[in-house]
């Protein structure tokens, strides 16, 4: 069987929204709840999702905006990014935690999960992966470029399971002073890595970004798959 993509449905607790689904290779494998940007479940959110189902995870990318705008797909300059923050603001995190668990309890159902799960997240995304693992609906959680981590270290007492967070030494919208508070919080968490790449800017991983960096992409999805591979 060859790896597909298709929209399923997810039920929350007001309502029904969607998730893109991509199956990898055989149709079988540990999951993956993958966490948009504030750009909704766009190209490379869905890119991103079948390239993690080619390495043979399941991998269901919740519509995390769908109150407000359901099946949007921006870009990353101007009008685009202006929509992309007001959505983001529109959100509620408590809502879009809630959500997530219910994206978790429906991946967990998929006859084709075969094990545990783990959530990774961008951007936006990577402050809720960070959430999803304090909240304990995943076994094992991945944050890129988690912006807002810092405000959130409330929860790190929380967070039971293996986290990996990547963070760029050049990012002009995460301070190196935010990660290295971070850093300090859980320095002595041994289920907690910390990888920082030197030439990396905000969404070094995206490469429909002027922001991409393919050395660094490539180190922390090597990283990441080293990370699933061990705890999954």
């Amino acid at each position: 069987m060859e790896a597909t993509s298709t929209w399923i449905d997810i039920r929350a607790d007001d309502g029904v929204f969607q998730g893109y689904l991509a199956l990898p290779r055989g149709g079988k494998g540990p999951g993956i709840v993958l966490l948009q940007e504030i750009f909704g479940v766009n190209a490379h959110i869905r890119s991103l999702a079948d390239q993690y189902a080619a390495d043979g995870y399941v991998v269901l990318a919740p519509d995390l905006f769908w109150r407000n705008e359901p099946h949007i797909e921006l870009g990353y300059e101007d009008d685009d990014w202006s929509a992309a923050v007001k959505l983001m603001q529109a959100t509620d995190l408590t809502q879009a935690r809630s959500d997530i668990a219910q994206a978790a309890k429906a991946l967990r159902a998929l006859p084709g999960v075969n094990g545990k799960i783990a959530s990774i997240g961008y951007c936006f995304g990577g402050l809720l992966s960070y959430c999803a693992g304090a909240d304990g609906v995943v076994d094992a959680a991945a944050a890129y470029y988690g912006g807002g981590i810092q405000h959130h270290l409330d929860l790190a007492g929380q967070v039971k399971l293996p986290l990996q967070m990547h963070f760029g030494a050049e990012d002009s919208h995460i301070p190196a002073a935010a990660v290295q508070q971070i850093a300090e919080r859980f320095e002595d968490d041994s289920n907690v890595e910390i990888h920082v790449y030197p030439q990396a800017e905000h969404g070094f991983n995206c490469s429909h970004r002027a922001s991409y960096h393919q050395r660094s992409a490539a180190q922390a999805h090597g990283n990441t798959l080293t990370f699933l591979g061990e705890n999954l």
